[in-house]
């Protein structure tokens, strides 16, 4: 589906570095713009809009066949802050103009544990141990945020809460899998060079 597009943009001159930084930079502005002022909806619906934008990065950058590791990298790091930039905006609403401070600590804990399925994914596979496993990718986490938030916008009653409480918990559940995956794989004993493991 991002092909057609990817590589209408990589035929007027568009790097994927420029879609990635455009992507993120407008996901971090839209965020900063409208959620601290309590504007959920148009902020969730200009959100979107931005990280659907940067998801086309990997699109052009195969249509223009300009893959490469520094820019799986670039993307990687904006997507951190782009995150970053979401849930910290709305931390100020709750615990400002919103007078949700619950929500503002769950929002908190969401943003920890956010970082915290990046990093040990990103520290496992700089030992040589895949670890894609979890309930709850940085997709998935999206989904289930702008949604919430875009609706509790809209002023759809318990749909803002329930959703950063499921988000919380799945996030929470994924740290766990992830560092019990890695573990398994770290620790796992390992076969003499030409060993086959057959009789």
């Amino acid at each position: 589906m991002l092909l057609p597009p990817g590589r209408l943009l990589a035929r007027v001159g568009v790097t994927p570095t420029m879609v990635t930084l455009v992507g993120a930079f407008g996901v971090v502005a839209a965020s900063l713009v409208f959620y601290p002022r309590g504007e959920l909806f148009i902020g969730s619906v200009a959100v979107t809009a931005f990280v659907l934008l940067d998801m086309l990065d990997g699109a052009v950058a195969r249509a223009a066949d300009r893959t490469t590791r520094w820019g799986a990298f670039l993307d990687s790091t904006l997507d951190r802050l782009s995150d970053a930039a979401i849930l910290s905006s709305l931390v100020l609403w709750f615990f400002g103009g919103g007078d949700a401070p619950l929500l503002g600590y769950v929002t908190l804990f969401c943003l920890v544990s956010g970082f915290g399925i990046s990093y040990i994914k990103a520290r496992a596979e700089g030992l040589g141990a895949n670890c894609d496993v979890g309930f709850a990718e940085r997709t998935e986490r999206l989904v289930i945020l702008l949604v919430a938030v875009g609706l509790g916008g809209l002023g759809v009653p318990y749909v803002l809460s329930a959703g950063l409480w499921i988000l919380a918990a799945l996030s929470g559940i994924t740290v766990v899998q992830r560092l019990i995956e890695t573990r398994n794989r770290l620790t796992r004993p390992r076969r003499p060079a030409g060993d086959t493991g057959t009789v």
